[in-house]
């Protein structure tokens, strides 16, 4: 379960025009990022601290780096 940043955040960050976005968008893209970041550091070391690829992207989502595009 995601602590920090809160599920209300990240759900605000991603949404567009006033309107939050979705549970399901937030699942959606924070998955879709955790994926891109496995296969970004697939065979590198990351020395001695571990962050999960999920919280890496629930951050980028909550600092604005990620946004939510429909199709």
């Amino acid at each position: 379960m995601i602590n920090q940043p809160p599920v209300d955040l990240l759900i605000e960050q991603l949404g567009a025009d006033g309107q939050p976005a979705s549970r399901y968008c937030l699942c959606v893209v924070a998955a879709k990022r955790a994926r891109q970041i496995i296969e970004q550091t697939a065979g590198t070391a990351t020395g001695n601290e571990v962050i999960k690829e999920l919280a890496i992207a629930s951050r980028e989502i909550a600092s604005g780096k990620i946004k939510c595009a429909k199709d």
